[in-house]
């Protein structure tokens, strides 16, 4: 069932981004429109939720998500705190505990000789970096597809790398 579901999603454009919206929400919380809106393309595509009624879109997803939400106990709100605007769900801490524990494990593999250099740094260099480390990461993904599909065109090789990295699932 979880097959045909996960196909079902993806062949329904409004479901994908409903079920989207879901699971940002279900880890992160105090997220604006204009953010959850970014999340999401950065996941599914430009555009996903329309050109010409977006914000409709938008709004007829939240308002299911928020349905959805109701049905599992829990009530989604959004806060006009100007310190901590968003959509949230009232009684939850801003982050999943999944995402809490992501972040405490990758925390203690953190090196403070290693942060020192970066301080180091000049902005320009360490903007530098951070784009060599992502430049290298999309090459690996692509090569990864080329050797998995031989003749493969390296423009669509590297197209499908990117949607692979934005998807958040890099294999």
């Amino acid at each position: 069932m979880r097959v045909i579901y996960q196909d079902t999603i993806h062949r329904d454009l409004t479901l994908d981004r409903r079920e989207t919206l879901l699971n940002i929400l279900w880890h992160e919380r105090y997220l604006t429109r204009a953010q959850l809106i970014t999340r999401v393309e950065m996941r599914l595509g430009k555009n996903i939720f329309g050109s010409a009624a977006w914000k409709d879109n938008f709004y007829r997803d939240m308002r299911l998500v928020k349905q959805a939400f109701q049905a599992a106990g829990m009530q989604l709100a959004y806060s006009r705190n100007p310190h901590r605007p968003g959509y949230y769900l009232i009684g939850e801490p801003p982050l999943s505990a999944e995402y809490r524990q992501i972040l405490h494990n990758s925390l203690a593999e953190v090196d403070p000789r290693q942060i020192e250099i970066y301080r180091q740094l000049s902005h320009t260099e360490r903007f530098r970096q951070g784009c060599s480390i992502s430049n290298t990461a999309r090459k690996v993904v692509a090569y990864q597809i080329i050797q998995q599909n031989p003749g493969i065109d390296p423009a669509e090789a590297n197209r499908m790398a990117l949607a692979r990295i934005y998807s958040g699932n890099p294999r």
